[in-house]
């Protein structure tokens, strides 16, 4: 694998020859994996505009190590830029930000759902967005610093998870449709994350001992219930947990506290087995509890599918969490079933779905509305 500057100066962005006469647009969060695309972009040739999205205001998030897309993130991005001698451009996307990320994001919790931000930040504010943005500056590709690869097959590009396992964001990116796909390019998905930061040692930027962004850039402190309790105070309604079978053990001091599959936490003493979260039940402010026998579920109802190949009568494995193994299943029409029953399986999680012959292809995924309970006896 190659790990030096010079190695690397013709990195692969898939783009007819000469690079001389190419316009590469780059997604700059102001971190170590979008300034060393930018840097490789740079170096091949092409010309280079670094584009940064403010997406939170300039106050107490943005100060914080390990967010991104806010000030200091911004200004590191600008130095850059500055180093390599390329144009930056920052657009304040803050409003779309609120409206379709953090407000949906507090709407789910609301909902007695478990959302994933980062995805629909990527569907909309980053991909759509910076699509359009880099369409509009004349780029032939948009490249970012995501780990994951896009590799062409037969019939066309192709999403692939990087080859290294440990940053791989594959599960995340599941909805970048084949129009998007044509025109991102992954420059790193080929990458170990520390031939990345070598790259940004050696080429002498700023950011190459920048930490890493955390996975939500706008909980201040991984606070979720705090963030939605201002947003929306009637997320911490108190209401009843109750077992499976009916009865009442007790209260909750609010559904935002609780996620399915969850066991600690509680609070319910004085049972014969360990109890867990089986589900919650937002219209009536419940939440249900049972064994670890009763989060058993035979399959799932996909929302929002979004399709990278024809998945119907193909083999392939399922991903219903980001930390999750993928398992073998099967799709019929909106309905995701498993070989054997899966546990851990909460609506507004995302179910990715890969090629079981080809198993770093993603063939898409869908939303989770549903699951779909087993009778699975331990």
């Amino acid at each position: 694998m190659a790990s030096s500057p010079d190695e690397l100066a013709q990195a692969d962005f898939q783009l007819a020859m000469p690079l001389k006469d190419r316009r590469i647009v780059v997604a700059m969060s102001g971190g170590v994996d979008s300034s060393v695309v930018a840097a490789l972009a740079a170096r091949s040739g092409a010309e280079v505009i670094g584009v940064t999205l403010q997406l939170y205001d300039n106050g107490a998030k943005a100060k914080r190590v390990g967010a991104c897309c806010a000030g200091q993130d911004i200004r590191d991005a600008r130095a850059v830029a500055d180093r390599l001698g390329f144009a930056h451009h920052v657009y304040d996307h803050e409003s779309r930000f609120r409206d379709t990320v953090i407000d949906q994001f507090a709407d789910e919790y609301l909902a007695g759902r478990t959302p994933i931000p980062c995805v629909r930040c990527n569907m909309g504010v980053k991909f759509t967005d910076l699509f359009r943005l880099a369409k509009d500056l004349g780029a032939d590709c948009l490249a970012t610093g995501h780990y994951v690869r896009r590799v062409m097959g037969p019939a066309g590009a192709e999403l692939h998870r990087a080859v290294d396992p440990a940053r791989d964001q594959s599960y995340f990116l599941f909805a970048t449709t084949q129009e998007q796909l044509n025109f991102l390019r992954f420059p790193l998905g080929g990458l170990e994350k520390r031939v990345v930061r070598e790259i940004a040692s050696e080429l002498g930027l700023g950011v190459a001992g920048k930490p890493d962004s955390q996975d939500i850039c706008f909980v201040p402190d991984g606070d979720y219930a705090s963030l939605v309790r201002k947003l929306r105070p009637e997320a911490e309604d108190q209401g009843e947990i109750v077992h499976i079978d009916g009865t009442v053990l007790g209260s909750h001091k609010g559904l935002i506290h609780y996620t399915v599959g969850q066991r600690r936490g509680i609070e319910i003493g004085g049972q014969a087995e360990p109890l867990y979260v089986v589900r919650l039940d937002a219209e009536k402010k419940a939440v249900i509890v049972g064994p670890r026998r009763a989060l058993a579920v035979s399959g799932a109802r996909l929302g929002e599918a979004n399709w990278l190949a024809d998945v119907e009568g193909r083999t392939i494995l399922a991903k219903v969490r980001s930390m999750a193994k993928p398992v073998p299943a099967r799709v019929e029409g909106n309905r995701l079933l498993f070989a054997v029953p899966e546990y851990g399986v909460a609506p507004g999680q995302a179910a990715v779905l890969y090629d079981a012959k080809d198993e770093s292809r993603v063939l898409g995924g869908g939303w989770i509305e549903e699951s779909f309970a087993a009778d699975c006896p331990e």
